[in-house]
């Protein structure tokens, strides 16, 4: 007798929604979409799901530059994102977008599983505030030399050179990306997960063939100490989801973005929030994330912990490639080094 066709359910990391697909993005869209449609080839049964990351500072200043509501601004990147896709050929069974009603209600979901089972905690922050802007800054929007290898015009949250993930308050001679200014340090409470509660189970993971041996390798170097407490949460003004019961604090959209995949599977089933968990958690369904390498320690620990916590399933496998580059480096919308989907698609 033939073997049983797989029920696999296939995500493609979602694309930040300040910006149009360059081709730099394509290339792991357009290779999920190979993989998806060799297994729909083979008679297998696979959902392909995916959507906009549509939360976060840059995301509302930049609709405040083109003058419009952040949401109108979402929805606009939203289709030109899906007309892209279209132009070349890649299917998705849904493509959704993390500011929706399910993925609001799956992040509150998630949140009180987590609170109520202890894995959250209160810290003092001390961040980075632009004073010609008036926002705090996101990681992406602080620059500053490496404090590892000294490498200049380094991102706040980790070094394209070296591959050293920091603090933003760890860079040298920092500065605002936004208005060129030497940003305050100020303080406030914040919300963290507690990854070493899941240090065990995280390292069982790691014993299966969730990841390939060389990204396996790399993640391990984080439990050669205590896990770091995980930042979840972003104050007053940033576009996103209010934490429930907090005034002035909102979900970190790191947090809501894997739990879009979620929402995405939601919005290909017509279903509601129990029915799509009762789906994620069917037993002998597979589970597969395409992601590129630089958001790793995102789907390789903090999201397998968010869903340990939560009562939930962790994925089946991690599938990561690399970047397209100009000039050796990784193609980048923020330094101009890109070359627009549809601009390529026009001329091509």
């Amino acid at each position: 007798m033939p073997a049983a066709p797989r029920r696999i359910l296939v995500t493609s990391a979602l694309p930040y929604a300040n910006g149009a697909i360059h081709i730099g993005h394509l290339v792991e869209y357009i290779q999920t979409d190979i993989w998806v449609r060799f297994q729909k080839m083979r008679g297998h049964a696979v959902l392909y799901v995916c959507g906009d990351d549509a939360h976060g500072t840059p995301i509302m200043l930049r609709a405040k530059k083109e003058g419009v509501e952040p949401r109108a601004f979402i929805a606009r990147m939203n289709q030109q994102h899906q007309d892209d896709f279209a132009r070349f050929g890649i299917s998705f069974d849904s493509y959704y977008s993390t500011d929706s009603q399910q993925n609001r209600q799956l992040t509150a979901l998630f949140y009180q599983r987590l609170h109520q089972a202890g894995h959250i905690v209160t810290h003092d922050v001390e961040q980075f505030f632009d004073p010609v802007e008036n926002v705090f800054l996101a990681d992406r929007f602080i620059r500053g030399t490496c404090p590892n290898c000294k490498t200049p015009d380094q991102y706040g949250d980790s070094c394209e050179h070296c591959g050293k993930h920091y603090q933003p308050t760890d860079l040298i001679d920092p500065r605002s990306a936004i208005s060129g200014a030497a940003p305050v340090r100020k303080k406030s409470p914040h919300f963290f997960l507690r990854l070493e509660h899941f240090r065990e189970r995280l390292q069982r993971l790691f014993e299966t063939d969730f990841v390939d041996a060389a990204s396996r390798n790399k993640l391990l170097e984080w439990f050669g100490s205590e896990l770091k407490d995980w930042d979840i949460s972003r104050d007053a003004p940033f576009f996103g989801f209010p934490i429930p019961g907090e005034e002035g604090k909102y979900f970190y959209n790191w947090f809501d973005a894997p739990i879009g995949y979620l929402a995405s599977l939601a919005n290909a089933l017509g279903a509601g929030v129990d029915e799509t968990l009762e789906v994620w958690q069917e037993p002998g369904r597979e589970i597969v994330h395409f992601i590129g390498k630089d958001i790793p320690y995102f789907h390789g620990l903090f999201w397998p912990a968010m869903l340990e916590g939560a009562g939930l399933r962790t994925p089946d496998h991690l599938f990561i490639h690399g970047f397209l580059t100009v000039n050796g480096e990784k193609m980048s919308k923020s330094r101009g080094t890109f070359i627009n989907a549809e601009t390529y698609c026009r001329h091509f």
